[in-house]
């Protein structure tokens, strides 16, 4: 019998925990430790901060669902990690012993690195949890009885501009349905060379499309941003040219903002001794499993990837939920192979796959793979992007609450962007 840990009650973390026990059978036993009771559908948090989805819409208690399946759940977060015990240390006092374990813990938002950002103690508002996106909406409310200017974008440092996009997009087409879209300068304030880049180095024409949208939805942009400081109503930012040199300081007024974080690693897992880089992600090898500790893997936000590449104000390589998908399966073959005593030899996809909602249209983004050069790079705009988003919060949510682990929507959708998951173990 293997006891497995996963720390992460998040996308990576309930699929990987629902994969494994489906995959291993009953015999071994597993056990989640995350950051919180529920679990909340993170992609949809946009929704959430423009009051088109509640809370209760796209979270559920984690415990009971995973009970269900006959694995543990404590909900008081990983303390502390003793690689060499083969321990976790959780809130509550316990102490996990685990023979494997799989680290989906997710980004500590570093809010910090810009004074005056973030919803706690600051002055922008976040859609990167659910909490923050139930702020963000609270705050939105006061904003239409006065609405003003608003400054939305990704500062210096972020991997996750997505969202960024998905979110200014959203609000203008909510202001836009409310009659009010014409009392609200926008300005879209990002550390990345261009729009449409992604942290991607751009993908197909990502530049051109987006550009497009920004331009047909009024609002301006400002790349290359450095965001300096953050105060009440005021934005602080300097842009630099191609040689990452100071070009253009800018003072943006503004009623209501919402700026996403650089990530680092969570501080349990950042504190392990050679298993993290200087940020605190993971390092992991082509198998999702760290070079020092074999009992170890890592998938999703917390799994450290290189940029695509250097950029004049730094930026980071998203990872998508299609990809986190990938990284769970490659583990859970991996595991699988080793207890049937063969080598551990699947290797994930990393394919950069993003489904952007824009309100009444939508944006999916493909590169394959992800760090250039690619077999499959291209950007498209449409409606159907937006319903194929709303599809997937409905199944993804289904299978959270059943346990499920067939990913009949990723196989059908990437099948048809013709999209591989998962590499065969090596012959």
């Amino acid at each position: 019998m293997a006891r497995i840990v996963v720390i992460g009650a998040g996308l990576g973390g309930m699929s990987a925990a629902y994969e494994l026990r489906e995959t291993l059978g009953k015999e071994h036993r597993i056990a989640v430790v995350g950051q919180g009771e529920h679990f909340g559908f993170t992609p949809s948090n946009p929704w959430l901060a423009v009051g088109w989805r509640k809370p209760e819409d796209i979270t559920l208690e984690a415990g009971p669902a995973l009970a269900r399946k006959d694995i543990a759940f404590d909900g008081s977060g990983a303390l502390r990690i003793d690689a060499a015990a083969r321990q976790v240390h959780t809130g509550a006092g316990a102490v996990l012993d685990y023979d494997y374990l799989l680290i989906c813990s997710g980004p500590k938002l570093a809010f910090e690195e810009v004074p005056g950002s973030g919803p706690e103690g600051g002055h922008t508002q976040s859609v990167c949890t659910t909490t923050h996106a139930q702020r963000a909406w609270r705050a939105y409310e006061e904003f239409l009885h006065d609405p003003g200017p608003v400054v939305i974008g990704a500062v210096q440092g972020a991997s996750c501009f997505g969202p960024a996009y998905e979110f200014a997009m959203i609000l203008d087409a909510d202001l836009r349905k409310r009659k009010l879209r014409d009392k609200v300068p926008m300005t879209f304030v990002t550390s990345e060379p261009y729009i449409g880049h992604m942290g991607l180095g751009g993908v197909g024409d990502s530049k051109g499309l987006m550009e497009s949208e920004l331009r047909q939805r009024h609002i301006k942009w400002i790349v290359n941003a450095k965001v300096q400081e953050v105060r009440p109503g005021e934005l602080a930012a300097v842009e630099h040219d191609a040689q990452g040199q100071p070009l253009k300081e800018h003072m943006i007024a503004f009623k209501y903002a919402m700026l996403l974080p650089a990530f680092k690693g969570v501080d349990a897992v950042a504190a392990v001794e050679g298993l993290c880089n200087p940020r605190g992600f993971v390092i992991v090898d082509p198998h999702q499993r760290s070079p020092r500790y074999p009992q170890i893997f890592a998938a999703g936000v917390c799994v450290a990837i290189p940029p695509v590449e250097a950029t004049p104000v730094p930026t980071g390589a998203p990872k998508t939920g299609f990809m986190i998908e990938s990284m769970v399966t490659t583990i859970v073959r991996n595991i699988q192979a080793e207890l049937q005593g063969k080598p551990a030899e699947f290797e994930g996809t990393w394919n950069a796959v993003c489904l952007a909602d824009m309100g009444d249209t939508g944006a999916a983004f493909v590169a394959l793979p992800q760090i250039p050069p690619r077999n499959v790079t291209w950007t498209k705009i449409g409606k159907w992007v937006h319903v194929a988003k709303l599809g997937f919060e409905k199944y993804f949510l289904y299978k959270m609450r059943h346990g499920t682990s067939e990913p009949i929507y990723e196989k059908y959708i990437l099948g048809l962007l013709g999209i591989e998951r998962l590499k065969s173990a090596a012959k």
